[in-house]
């Protein structure tokens, strides 16, 4: 094992990757304020539905949700040209696992992922050639670098594109269901939206997706079938860029093809001054036993994540319990019809609540069809009506269509939900059962 993650390797792959990252994040950032991202997620909202935990995180007041991503964009840079790198890198990483933590009205599992690589880059040496930091300290100057930081590329993007496959290997999915709803929404873009409603379409985006998501690391990693591979990602990802607008994780999934190159052949396309290391020497650090525990463990959390939601009782796709941060990606469609009311307890008085006295547009979406979130807006509810001086129950009648089935009624209405806690590591017992498997 210390042969396999700490022979040192050419390091031109780690070193190129870095200034595409850097941009990468970059672009993420400002794009966010220029599109008006922000406006909607974090500005606009009067609260957001963080992750159940951190309800204490939500987004800085008036403009400074813009500093903060400016900010980020400015750490992004200076991941770039490699200066002050791991401070910028750990500092990007805070403060993007900061926007992850406090709202789920975006979720992606594409803003997951860019969190525990920027976590992991931290501990990468990409900052130890053709960077400031080099420049300002040769004595950090290398030409090389233990050979686990390819590994983890490897290693990480196979979980990642694996769960991604095997997720899509249901009924709604391999009959066109899925594809044929999501199609159905692009049908308004100019030139390809009526294209885009072809059956073929469905199929070659249904069976398409499998077949690349499952094979396209070992056609990487095969030196004869990579070229091909590579050539086909880059359909595949600008594809996904243009039809689903999924930020910049088309881009960087392209960037990660650096490390499936021959060494040598990166190091003559992007860095020719660049002395190539070839001496493949192992040197163990001093730290090795505690790197391999940890290393070993990170992967383990990685693959049992995504497997979490089949010990959890009913369908994931109804409960939502275990679907995030375990790379299930556009799988479904939800539309749902959702009331709260809140009861009186002095009184027995009852009131429906306007959604437009809480949430935005873009809020009321999960608030409508997502257990955890309907949950935690109940929590709101009484707290708000607490301030007032009133002691409320909450009620919520929720009808939720999944991939356009018929609706069906998605929380118990005699639970009063602003009563009963949360279980992380059960089901909710308030979340009636789905049938997803009836015709009806």
């Amino acid at each position: 094992m210390n042969k396999l993650l700490f022979k040192h390797i050419d390091n031109s792959a780690l070193v190129v990757f870095r200034m595409f990252f850097g941009a990468l994040i970059f672009l993420e950032s400002f794009g966010a304020i220029a599109t008006g991202w922000i406006t909607r997620t974090l500005v606009e909202p009067k609260f957001t539905f963080s992750f159940i935990g951190f309800e204490w995180l939500q987004p800085l007041p008036g403009p400074w949700m813009y500093m903060y991503y400016a900010v980020m964009g400015i750490f992004g840079i200076f991941v770039m040209i490699g200066y002050k790198y791991r401070l910028s890198m750990l500092s990007f990483t805070i403060l993007w696992a900061g926007v992850y933590f406090m709202q789920k009205s975006s979720y992606n599992n594409h803003y997951y992922f860019l969190m525990i690589l920027s976590a992991c880059m931290i501990l990468m040496p990409a900052h130890q050639y053709a960077s400031v930091d080099a420049k300002r300290n040769p004595d950090i100057k290398r030409t090389s670098m233990p050979n686990w930081c390819r590994l983890y590329f490897f290693l990480q993007l196979f979980i990642l594109y694996t769960y991604a496959s095997i997720a899509k290997l249901y009924p709604d999915w391999l009959d066109l269901t899925v594809p044929k709803l999501l199609m159905e929404s692009k049908q308004h873009y100019v030139l390809v939206g009526d294209l885009l409603q072809y059956k073929v379409v469905h199929y070659f985006v249904a069976y398409g997706g499998i077949l690349f998501d499952g094979l396209i690391i070992p056609l990487l990693l095969w030196k004869r079938t990579r070229k091909i591979a590579f050539f086909a990602s880059i359909f595949f990802h600008l594809f996904n860029s243009f039809i689903f607008q999924v930020g910049i994780f088309p881009y960087l999934s392209l960037a990660f093809s650096l490390f499936f190159f021959e060494p040598k052949y990166m190091q003559q396309l992007f860095l020719k001054r660049k002395p190539f290391y070839s001496t493949n020497e192992v040197r163990i650090p001093k730290y090795a036993p505690i790197f391999k525990t940890a290393f070993v463990m990170y992967f383990i959390v990685q693959i049992a994540l995504p497997l979490r939601h089949h010990f959890i009782e009913d369908n994931v796709l109804w409960t939502e319990e275990g679907h995030r941060m375990s790379w299930r990606m556009m799988l479904r469609t939800k539309h749902a019809t959702t009331m709260y009311t809140v009861v009186d307890k002095a009184t027995n008085n009852s009131t429906l609540i306007d959604f437009d006295d809480y949430l935005t547009k873009k809020q009321r979406k999960p608030a409508s069809s997502k257990p955890d979130v309907i949950w935690q807006f109940a929590q709101r509810i009484k707290e708000d009506y607490a301030k007032k001086g009133m002691d409320v129950e909450v009620y919520v009648r929720a009808f939720v269509s999944v991939n356009g089935r018929p609706k069906k009624q998605l929380i118990d209405p005699e639970v009063d939900l602003a009563s009963v806690k949360w279980n992380p590591f059960k089901h909710q017992e308030w979340i009636l059962p789905s049938k997803l498997d009836e015709n009806n």
